[in-house]
């Protein structure tokens, strides 16, 4: 399998509903619960592209752009956007979209490195 052909595999698509229980005080997704599920879809994107045990090292400028109000369905969207040696770049979109129309609207962005270890925590090569 090509990297092009690993990049589309590994794309992550997971649903979530906003229940009250993960929201602040103005009744919208906290922005650290939002970077968890971020990281989480990172690091099953970044899983599924090389096979091998991964951990985070940073995340880079997330953009939050529009609140996310309890009661809305999000859709987070991992995909792998650069590769190197042993660490890969995966960029995490999540979209919003209201529960009884077809409105959507993309929310919050960022991007999430990981590097690739083996069994001693030591990094090894991704390819």
């Amino acid at each position: 399998m090509t990297k092009e052909e690993r990049i589309e595999a590994s794309e992550t698509r997971i649903f979530k509903a906003v229940f009250p229980n993960t929201t602040n005080h103005y009744d919208t997704l906290f922005g650290g619960t939002a970077m968890q599920l971020m990281d989480e879809v990172a690091f099953i994107t970044a899983t599924r592209f090389c096979r091998k045990r991964v951990v985070t090292v940073s995340s880079d400028k997330i953009d939050f752009n529009h609140p996310i109000p309890a009661g809305t369905i999000i859709e987070l969207i991992g995909k792998v956007s650069h590769v190197g040696n042993t660490s890969m770049k995966v960029n995490v979109e999540i979209y919003t979209e209201q529960m009884y129309s077809y409105e959507r609207q993309r929310a919050i962005v960022g991007d999430f490195t990981f590097v690739a270890i083996d069994e001693f925590k030591k990094p090894v090569q991704i390819l």
